[in-house]
């Protein structure tokens, strides 16, 4: 009688067990994305707003498809949408306040404002190159395929990039390292607009290009340009675009950690699309209707930006880049990637969500 009662107690204790950890799953579930499962969020009561500063481009598919499909919204951010036209504007304004979230790219001025002790931080992927498809790249012209066959037939020729002391020269000077080279070795030109390239492209007036897409997929259609050479090849660990917080946003990590989630959601959807083809008609939708490429059979043409869907940037890119600039003396003092870069909020966010 009392084996028996035991048994009977310790079936009861199992099934109890059993409940609880039912109950427990029953009781998750908001915040999830890309089939995975996670913790209740509650939202941010009453709603805030977030300034977030952006180019629209397509590479900022997780704020783009986040608005669209209420990523934010239901975690109670309301995103209020700053059209920049460089990243420089973006940092500025980061660092007095005045914008929220920046979606922009490595420069002398993000990091020279970290050194001033301004607490702007690296928090999120925003774009890498994918092995193969490379989106962010050196092209030449169409008439050049056979001349320029290598990194040395580069020398003396006219390449353009939008800007120097940035993500662009740093680019430039790595292609061009490949084959023994820096920038001093071309005839460097600054043309400060991605369009502008191909019609100097075009008329013959530069030879190469840092190029993005999807101008990379309109020279290419046009009979412009060849994508030449992937960028895996000779920049594999760059971190092409970031996701930057500034002060205003690091005080309220209640509402910057939120952000992340739906962030992240947004970057799983995204990586559904195009790297498994699961809702890609779907996602190439809302990014023609929220981005500046508006032509859905564009998309079908143009490499697609790198996303990570955990959310995490290539620290060794980053700390590259920092490295770069450093050698070249842009930056005012020594800056480590570790103090660049927090993975915080993309550590809270994959919590919630799982790991993609």
């Amino acid at each position: 009688m009392n084996r028996l009662s035991a048994g009977n107690l310790k079936r009861l204790i199992a099934v109890s067990l059993v409940l609880m950890s039912l109950l427990s799953f029953l009781g998750t579930g908001a915040a999830l994305g890309a089939g995975q499962t996670g913790k209740r969020l509650a939202p941010i009561s009453p709603p805030v707003t977030v300034k977030v500063g952006m180019k629209r481009a397509p590479s900022d598919a997780g704020i783009l498809i986040g608005i669209y499909k209420g990523y934010y919204e239901e975690l109670g951010i309301k995103i209020e949408e700053i059209q920049f036209n460089s990243g420089q504007e973006m940092i500025n304004l980061l660092a007095s306040g005045q914008l929220d979230v920046a979606c922009t790219v490595t420069a002398a001025g993000l990091f020279n404002a970290m050194l001033r002790d301004i607490p702007i931080k690296i928090v999120a992927d925003k774009g890498t190159n994918i092995p193969g498809m490379g989106y962010y790249r050196l092209v030449i012209r169409k008439d050049l395929v056979g001349v320029i066959k290598d990194f040395k037939d580069l020398k003396g020729r006219k390449v353009a990039i939008v800007g120097t002391a940035s993500l662009d020269e740093i680019a430039l000077d790595r292609c061009l390292a490949a084959g023994g080279m820096s920038t001093k070795d071309v005839d460097l030109q600054v043309i400060r607009a991605f369009p502008d390239m191909l019609v100097a492209l075009g008329n013959g007036s530069i030879d190469a290009a840092m190029l993005i897409e999807p101008f990379v997929a309109q020279g290419v259609q046009k009979g412009l340009i060849d994508r030449w050479k992937d960028p895996s090849g000779y920049d594999p660990h760059a971190q092409t675009a970031l996701l930057v917080y500034g002060p205003s946003m690091i005080k309220r990590p209640e509402v910057a950690n939120r952000f992340m989630v739906a962030y992240i959601k947004a970057l799983r959807d995204y990586n559904d699309a195009f790297i498994k083809n699961k809702g890609r008609d779907e996602v190439i939708q809302i990014l023609a209707k929220t981005s500046t490429v508006r032509d859905p059979e564009v998309y079908e043409r143009m490499y697609p930006a790198g996303l990570n869907p955990n959310g995490y940037v290539r620290m060794k890119g980053v700390e590259m880049d920092i490295e770069w600039y450093i050698a070249r003396g842009l930056l005012k003092g020594m800056l480590k990637v570790e103090d660049a870069v927090d993975n915080r909020y993309v550590d809270f966010a994959v919590g919630v969500l799982g790991k993609y």
